[in-house]
């Protein structure tokens, strides 16, 4: 593993790392503050979520976030699947960003500059983690594999049939 994401990875970790955990201890003030946000999310949710034996409300969408918010994290900054785990952390980022900091609604000016800096600090991160979602680390694509490995199978094959 290249120096820059060894170091990279636990970086771009932690503020997930630490803001999955204050979900989990915060979770029914966050869910207070994500109702409008998880109430319209909460038809496909509950379709998705049918067949669990528990109803998936605010308070549990958003320790469901949390826990996705510390594993995705551990395992970015460990080096373990971390393209899964940084396309992960982009998914939790989008109820986040919009459930706690819709900054349009802020009527203060002071708290809607506030809001705003989380909210565009969180799509810049969300940048960050797309891009580190598609690192090969220097390695060839599966998407390039595939067609390297159906290149080579389609020269073989030609060669078995006669002219």
């Amino acid at each position: 593993m290249a120096l820059v994401r060894l170091i990279a990875r636990p970086m771009l970790s932690s503020m997930f790392i630490a803001g999955g955990i204050n979900s989990l201890k915060n979770a029914q003030s966050l869910a207070d503050r994500a109702q409008p946000v998880t109430d319209k999310l909460a038809p496909a949710v509950d379709k998705a979520t049918d067949k669990l034996p528990f109803d998936m409300d605010s308070k549990r969408m958003v320790q469901v976030n949390g826990v996705t918010q510390v594993v995705g994290g551990a395992m970015l900054a460990t080096g373990r699947s971390p393209r899964l785990a940084s396309l992960a952390l982009a998914l939790t980022l989008v109820p986040t960003t919009f459930g706690g900091h819709r900054y349009w609604e802020e009527t203060d000016p002071q708290r809607r500059a506030n809001q705003r800096v989380h909210f565009l600090k969180n799509v810049s991160m969300a940048g960050g983690l797309l891009l580190a979602s598609v690192d090969t680390e220097g390695k060839p694509s599966l998407a390039w594999q595939a067609r390297h490995q159906a290149g080579k199978a389609k020269k073989r094959a030609s060669k078995l049939t006669p002219n």
